[in-house]
């Protein structure tokens, strides 16, 4: 008869599993903090490591190495955004979908201008590091586009413009709007920064039949 497995022991009210998944998030935390200040190829396991509290011992049993946490933080960073994002959104419904579009732009350039070191980073140094990390900025760049697309078009798929083409040019276009932003030091007002990228997004009315596939 197969012995029951050992029971999870409890240290301080925590299970193993429960301090695991801490001490990952702490890592997460202090990679956008270490990446924003010095850049992720300047970053260090071990100025993760001290930011986080953490022993390299702790690190390497959350991640095999550092582009598994640049990857996990990339996540982290833009699931935040893009829960702000779709809030706004959500906040403006009684508006129409270029209104909430614009809503929800405003929620995404404030939200790169509040955290000004993590927007640079990750929208301008992971490109390239590795082919993983480039599919998973593309995938980001893809529910940026469906995003908008469901806001534009909402339960009404047969209208929805999506040629994935189109799409991926015109979020494109969004994320490079903020690199020049960014870049300039933030100087045009966030209205102004929306209002540009809607023009963008309004490319979508000339292209009413086309759909992703």
């Amino acid at each position: 008869m197969t012995p029951a497995p050992a029971p999870d022991r409890r240290y301080k009210g925590s299970t193993a599993d429960e301090r695991r998944a801490r001490r990952r998030e702490q890592f997460i935390m202090a990679a956008v903090e270490v990446y924003g200040e010095r850049g992720y190829r300047q970053a260090t396991v071990k100025s993760v490591c001290d930011a986080a509290g953490l022993t390299e011992r702790y690190f390497y049993e959350s991640f095999p190495n550092s582009e598994a946490l640049l990857i996990a933080s990339f996540r982290a960073v833009t699931d935040h955004l893009f829960e702000g994002v779709a809030r706004a959104g959500a906040a403006s419904d009684h508006a129409d979908g270029y209104e909430r579009v614009r809503a929800m732009l405003t929620a995404y350039y404030e939200g790169l201008k509040r955290s000004p070191a993590p927007a640079r980073v990750f929208l301008v140094e992971i490109s390239g590091v590795s082919a993983e990390m480039d599919r998973e900025l593309q995938n980001s760049l893809r529910d940026l586009g469906v995003l908008i697309e469901q806001t534009l078009y909402p339960g009404k798929a047969a209208e929805r413009p999506s040629d994935e083409l189109l799409m991926m040019g015109i979020v494109g276009g969004i994320i490079h709007i903020a690199l020049q932003w960014i870049g300039q030091g933030y100087v045009r007002p966030v209205s102004e920064v929306a209002a540009t990228a809607l023009r963008l997004c309004r490319v979508l009315e000339h292209e009413p039949r086309l759909r992703i596939a």
